[in-house]
């Protein structure tokens, strides 16, 4: 008896892991939206483009994974999770640390080409500071970039 509790509550708790796992994209998911967008943005054009990731059509947002686009100065041409973003300068907002994220991402973008990027951010799933790593490729002078929460 014992037993067959034991591995009913371990079943259970997998079962849960897996629920809670779900809820949330994972760094392959990121790396495919990323390019997906990057396709995206050559094929129908960067103002079409933007105007799909900001408006959440279909299929730019996935649970907690969304597009950015920022240009190379730091400024916001995109944003899946915030339209009142697109357009600011954000090259010197912070994160909870203290963090220059968005100057770090666009560095990255200049000197790398394709990379991941850690900082803190809202999770829109939780609403809570959370660690974060963007995944972020460079087309032209922008960074298309989606991430994934620490958990």
């Amino acid at each position: 008896m014992k037993l067959t509790g034991m591995i009913t509550g371990i079943a259970a708790a997998c079962i849960s892991f897996s629920v809670i796992a779900a809820e949330y994209g994972t760094a392959k998911e990121a790396e495919a939206m990323v390019n997906k967008a990057v396709k995206h943005i050559k094929k129908e054009g960067a103002a079409n483009a933007y105007a799909d990731f900001t408006g959440k059509k279909k299929g730019w947002v996935d649970r907690d994974l969304y597009v950015v686009v920022y240009d190379l100065n730091g400024k916001v041409l995109a944003h899946g999770q915030n339209e009142k973003q697109v357009g600011k300068e954000l090259i010197a907002l912070q994160d909870a640390d203290g963090k220059e994220f968005v100057k770090e991402r666009v560095e990255l973008a200049k000197s790398k080409g394709k990379f991941w990027h850690d900082y803190k951010f809202t999770d829109p799933v939780s609403k809570k500071i959370l660690p974060k790593s963007m995944y972020c490729e460079k087309l032209d002078d922008t960074a298309v970039c989606a991430g994934i929460y620490k958990r």
